[in-house]
């Protein structure tokens, strides 16, 4: 049975929930320095060909889903889940995605976002216009390639007809 807990023990769960949730974005995007330039696991693991991607990001999925199970409100929880998906898509391109891993800390942007969140009361609300912007990207992004293949056939298929056999 579910019991509905106290404030208190919300906060607790919450400080608790925030120190890991800190420490383990510290170690995925900060960990280390070399001269003025700081860096974490993640880049570190994306070294690894797919295997280095997962987990860096199941790692950032954890931490999105701990700070959803504290009230991260659902807006807060969909740009969260933008910053970890971009960090893995663009970290995934051979060569650059591993360069772009050592700048991108999407961690640490998720715990910025988190603080202002929590302690400034910003990021509040459904994440609906968010969801709708993405979904018209999207679009256009397919309706777009859509057009260039078709471009591209017609191109193909006119050099075609004046080839003879």
């Amino acid at each position: 049975m579910h019991r509905e807990l106290s404030p208190e023990d919300k906060k607790k769960r919450l400080d608790h929930d925030f120190g890991w949730i800190n420490r383990i974005s510290w170690l995925m995007d900060n960990q280390f320095k070399i001269g003025n330039f700081r860096f974490g696991l993640d880049p570190i693991l994306n070294l690894i060909p797919l295997g280095g991607a997962i987990a860096g990001f199941g790692t950032s999925l954890v931490l999105v889903i701990a700070m959803w199970r504290n009230g991260a409100s659902p807006k807060l929880v969909i740009r969260m889940l933008l910053n970890i998906s971009l960090d893995a898509i663009l970290g995934s391109i051979p060569f650059l995605g591993n360069i772009f891993d050592f700048y991108s800390k999407a961690n640490e942007k998720n715990i910025r976002l988190l603080r202002e969140h929590y302690y400034e009361g910003r990021h509040k609300g459904s994440g609906i216009g968010i969801i709708l912007t993405i979904v018209l990207i999207l679009f256009i992004l397919i309706a777009v390639t859509c057009y260039l293949i078709w471009v591209f056939f017609s191109w193909a298929f006119s050099l075609l007809n004046g080839i003879s056999f």
